[in-house]
């Protein structure tokens, strides 16, 4: 089985060319036969009306002696390759050259089946090749003649086989050149894939910011290059947002990590009170929360990344849940000295995933307390909007920067000193929002004024 795509193009070619060839040939030879049989044709019946006419002439002369009429004709014809027959009825008053008596006999029957002399007869038993025939009725003193102008096909017949044979002849060397051309046309315009090929057989992930190079490729081969090279591109965006991902989340599992084992540590060093290891195992306890907190969010954000996450659609009413999330979030509120409003809202009936809806909302209204100030205020609102719903958490926060705002939905990305570890943050918080509002055909933006607050506005189809 041939497997380089230049030999199947070159086959391809030489089929192609094979096929074309032959049906020109025989075109050609179909063209050719027709004109040398419409030329002959015309002759015979040159030749015919030319006798037919010098007949009149001379038995006019011979005062009606229709064979010495005929015998006169024939001395003054110049005949090219062909035969001249005078008839009357079957009999032969005279001719040219021999013709046997069963061909005129059939001449004869067909000019009287037709009701007259045709103009041109095919004679396939005259000779090998067959013969034609032209054809001319002359009245003469009252009665009929036939003059006849007859000639084999067997030059018609040669010069036919000559061009087959030329044709064979020219076949395998046209052919031959084809195949030749077809190669060399298709290893030249191929050259820029092999080259490609190279180039990318070169890219690793440690230069995937390598593109490949088409030159000056046809369009086709151009445009493959830069499906490639966005393709790479892509690659070269997920490779380096996993290498960022993960470089963050060692850093994120590091700090509480150290934490807990320098105070296993210095719990170990030496004998303490039973209030010193009660004080060191809690510490130990608050950050093994924290971590778990962390390698859960991370875990969720890796399955939804592989789409492994399956949503539990059930029906609930967003106003309910956004009412328990507030009360949830009350104790916060009041010890950081800010106040959460939620005002009462009619049902909103809506299907989904009621476990991940509730996570979202919560991270939005968590993510306002702790970044406002003592005495400010956190909104949860809900509002109807044909057929969407939106949820609306706003705050009287210090606002976020626009440069800053175009990033807070990447992972590990804090933009300033508030969003600090210290806090009990790690950065995913607004990553899973966003996850968990696209994953119900939603999307989520952020309005925000540097010094005056915050408002974050998810958008779900009911």
């Amino acid at each position: 089985m041939i497997r380089t795509l230049r030999a199947r193009v070159t086959l391809w070619y030489l089929a192609f060319f094979s096929l074309l060839f032959l049906l020109f040939s025989l075109f050609l030879h179909s063209v050719v036969a027709r004109a040398l049989e419409r030329r002959l044709d015309e002759s015979l019946s040159v030749e015919a009306n030319t006798a037919a006419a010098l007949l009149a002439d001379e038995f006019g002369e011979m005062k009606g002696d229709a064979a010495v009429a005929s015998s006169e004709v024939l001395a003054d014809l110049r005949l090219n390759g062909s035969t001249v027959v005078f008839l009357r009825g079957t009999r032969v008053l005279g001719a040219s050259a021999p013709v046997p008596q069963d061909e005129l006999t059939e001449i004869a029957r067909r000019a009287a089946a037709n009701g007259g002399a045709p103009r041109l007869i095919a004679l396939p038993r005259a000779g090998p090749n067959g013969a034609h025939a032209a054809v001319v009725r002359v009245t003469l003193g009252g009665l009929d003649y036939l003059v006849l102008a007859i000639q084999p096909l067997d030059e018609l017949a040669g010069d036919l086989a000559v061009l087959r044979r030329v044709l064979l002849l020219a076949l395998p060397l046209a052919i031959g050149l084809a195949g030749i051309g077809g190669y060399w046309l298709t290893r030249r315009n191929l050259t820029p894939l092999a080259s490609m090929a190279e180039q990318a057989r070169r890219i690793t992930h440690s230069n995937l910011e390598t593109r490949l190079d088409a030159g000056d490729a046809a369009e086709e081969l151009a445009t493959l290059s830069t499906s490639f090279n966005e393709l790479l591109s892509r690659l070269d965006q997920s490779f380096d947002h996993m290498r960022r991902f993960v470089a963050d989340a060692s850093h994120e599992l590091r700090t509480p990590i150290s934490i807990i084992r320098g105070e296993a540590d210095v719990a170990l060093s030496h004998d303490r009170s039973a209030a010193e290891y009660k004080q060191a195992l809690a510490l130990v306890l608050d950050e093994s929360r924290r971590l778990s907190r962390l390698v859960d969010d991370l875990l969720n954000l890796a399955r939804a990344d592989a789409g492994r996450v399956k949503l539990r659609y059930e029906e609930f009413y967003l106003n309910d849940l956004l009412a328990e999330c507030c009360r949830s979030a009350h104790t916060l509120a009041s010890a950081r000295g800010v106040t959460i409003e939620c005002p009462a809202h009619d049902d909103v009936a809506f299907h989904g995933d009621e476990e991940l809806v509730r996570r979202m909302v919560m991270n939005l209204i968590d993510n306002a307390i702790r970044y406002t100030p003592a005495g400010g205020r956190v909104t949860a609102t809900l509002e109807s909007r044909g057929g969407d719903v939106a949820i609306r958490i706003a705050d009287t926060g210090t606002g976020i920067a626009p440069e800053v705002a175009a990033h807070v939905f990447e992972r590990f990305y804090r933009g300033d000193k508030a969003r600090s570890r210290q806090d009990g943050g790690f950065g995913l918080g607004l990553a899973i929002v966003k996850w968990i509002a696209e994953s119900h055909q939603g999307a989520v933006e952020l309005a925000s004024t540097p010094g005056a607050g915050s408002t974050f506005t998810v958008t779900l189809p009911r």
